[in-house]
């Protein structure tokens, strides 16, 4: 009996010790020399405070910001509850909310088709970008709460707009937090925050 323990034992413990320590240690070793800001969870800095992610979105609700795709994680945008309403299209409940968000949305400036994703959730509910029909349609509020000309929020806008990766793969695309970060440095308001922090 010892005879076929002892060698499926040994291979057990040399095949943890290789692929459960020493092959993930060694890859995230590669990974972090190689690509060191996404293996460290591509964290956005300011004033040398980490803020944010350019992975993980989060709830901005002031005026003077470009709002977020909403979302249904948690309380929004918890990684920890990371999931969709699973309401479907037949759902009272969500015809009630979309129209509820597309009525906010015309009373703050809104004009014209309301984007898709200005109003629906996401699968994960931590989409870090906006489409940038979503971004265009606020321009209107973000540069009314700050004071400054629509044409310097909207050339923000287009600066910011990620294309398709080869042209091909993924949609336009517009990360918020950098967006507003942008918006920050080009036009800061009377009191900025110290960071645009969820909610502020």
């Amino acid at each position: 009996m010892l005879t076929f323990l002892r060698p499926a034992l040994t291979l057990l413990i040399a095949f943890t010790l290789i692929t459960g320590i020493a092959y993930p240690l060694a890859m995230t070793e590669l990974a972090q020399a190689v690509f060191p800001a996404q293996a460290r969870g591509s964290l956005v800095e300011r004033g040398g405070q980490v803020i944010g992610s350019a992975l993980i979105g989060q709830n901005f609700t002031a005026a003077r910001y470009f709002h977020p795709r909403p979302s249904a994680a948690g309380a929004g945008y918890d990684a920890a509850a990371s999931s969709g309403t699973n309401l479907g299209p037949t759902s009272a409940k969500l015809a009630d909310r979309l129209k509820t968000d597309a009525a906010a949305l015309r009373s703050a400036g809104v004009a014209g088709p309301i984007p898709v994703d200005a109003i629906t959730t996401s699968g994960s509910g931590l989409d870090p970008d906006i489409s940038p029909a979503n971004a265009l349609a606020q321009v209107v509020r973000v540069a009314r709460a700050r004071g400054v000309d629509e044409a310097l929020v909207r050339d923000l806008v287009g600066a910011h707009i990620k294309r398709a990766q080869l042209g091909v793969f993924g949609d336009p695309r517009v990360n918020v937090l950098a967006l507003n970060l942008a918006l920050d440095a080009a036009a800061p308001v009377a009191a900025p925050a110290v960071a645009p922090a969820p909610g502020s």
